[in-house]
């Protein structure tokens, strides 16, 4: 844990249901209604929506059930990512110290400015003042010593106010609060806390380090026991070079067949791969990760001689990772989510040719003759959607059945490289 006298000085700003309240700004029609981003599947909820329990990832049927009221809108892509730029451009005018985290979150280390612009708490009163003055958002904003911290805070605030945890009461003001709200806590891990008797932080932090991770793992469980003694000596990393590329696929509850995951796993190979491609990047480890129905989640990963970047080559990868997750699993019959990542990156990478040997796995080695010819292919479908847009070509292997959460979404969601 940081030294008590160090003061509270990293802020956490998070904008309020983000990409709901800028359809609300942008149709003032909408204000003060239910309103949700999608259609098949809801992509994101106003506060007035969740009032009902709308949440995001929920059947559009079930969410119409929960509130007749609710109104669906399509999304304005474009508008969400200028308005997060705009936000977080915000916290750029009081300190270079900033690391944005996604598109409408970000933290920012006021220590060294604080002469100029006054308390980390009066530079957080005035940042979330100009959010909405100049952009028409609401803005949460957390303070605190550490990022974890600042980053709960940021929560407890919502919606739409600031709370600064003093350095000398900040254990109490943490181990009361649900253990959910802490960075890496999903709802699975929050249930197996649960079996042990685990819902607030408080109670995490009184358990053995040793008992928590019989349950989570080594390394989730020393991470989070530090956490939940504000131990966090993170900095804020302004210049943050991605190792990994990933991308997911909620899927609801699909059968656990080959018909439902290798086109999704294609999607997300695509995906994937497209963007490696344009930062002239491959990868020698490929992750995939497996949810069940309910919330179990199994990762596997293979790493290779040669990186990879090809869309086919990542696909087939995957796709044998995941018979593999599902071959140890036989009594799971219902999968939610897929998830893809590649990382051990290599920029620029040579390619060594192969001689054709005839070996079965020739097409996922980038120097063999398939493996160029998928290289090629590649480059053609990205130069046709740099020029005429991402739908203009697909592979027919990546064709879904249903596509209910649109790749513009996907995209502003997905990590940067």
């Amino acid at each position: 844990m940081a030294p008590l006298s160090q003061p509270a000085t990293i802020l956490h700003a998070d904008l309020d249901a983000f990409y709901a309240s800028v359809e609300q700004l942008l149709d003032p029609r909408l204000r003060g209604r239910p309103i949700a981003v999608g259609g098949g599947v809801v992509l994101a909820a106003s506060y007035e929506a969740r009032a009902f329990g709308v949440r995001s990832g929920m059947p559009g049927r079930r969410a119409r059930q929960l509130c007749p009221d609710l109104v669906f809108v399509g999304g304005h892509f474009h508008e969400y990512q200028r308005l997060g730029d705009a936000a977080i451009g915000v916290l750029g005018d009081f300190t270079p110290a900033v690391e944005r985290i996604s598109i409408d979150e970000a933290f920012a280390d006021v220590a060294g400015c604080t002469h100029l612009f006054g308390s980390p708490a009066e530079i957080a009163r005035t940042v979330r003042a100009r959010v909405r003055a100049e952009l028409g958002l609401p803005m949460s904003i957390g303070v605190a010593r550490t990022k974890h911290l600042a980053k709960v805070a940021s929560q407890v605030a919502k919606p739409d106010g600031l709370v600064v945890v003093d350095p000398e009461t900040e254990l109490a003001f943490l181990h009361d609060l649900p253990v959910a709200l802490m960075w890496g806590v999903g709802p699975a891990t929050e249930a197996r806390l649960a079996t042990i008797g685990v819902t607030t932080i408080g109670q995490l932090a009184e358990r053995s380090p040793e008992a928590v991770a019989r349950l989570l793992g080594r390394a989730a469980g020393r991470t989070l026991t530090a956490l939940a003694w504000n131990r966090d000596p993170r900095q804020i990393q302004t210049r943050r070079r991605a190792h990994s590329a990933g991308a997911q696929s909620a899927l609801g509850r699909q059968p656990a067949i080959e018909r439902v995951f290798k086109p999704t796993l294609h999607h997300l190979a695509d995906r994937v791969g497209a963007r490696l491609r344009a930062k002239s990047l491959a990868g020698r480890t490929i992750t995939v990760r497996v949810r069940f129905a309910d919330l179990r989640s199994v990762t596997r990963a293979l790493t290779l001689s040669a990186p990879v970047s090809a869309t086919r080559a990542l696909a087939e990868i995957a796709e044998d990772l995941v018979r593999g997750v599902l071959a140890d699993h036989r009594d799971e019959r219902t999968i939610s989510l897929l998830a893809l990542a590649v990382s051990n990156f290599e920029a620029h990478p040579i390619v060594q040719l192969e001689l054709p040997l005839g070996l079965g796995d020739e097409g996922r080695r980038p120097g063999t003759r398939k493996g160029l010819a998928r290289s090629r292919a590649d480059r053609a479908v990205d130069a046709i959607r740099k020029r005429f847009g991402g739908q203009a070509v697909d592979y027919g292997s990546a064709v879904r059945n249903v596509r209910s959460v649109p790749d513009e979404f996907r995209r502003l969601a997905e990590k940067e490289l």
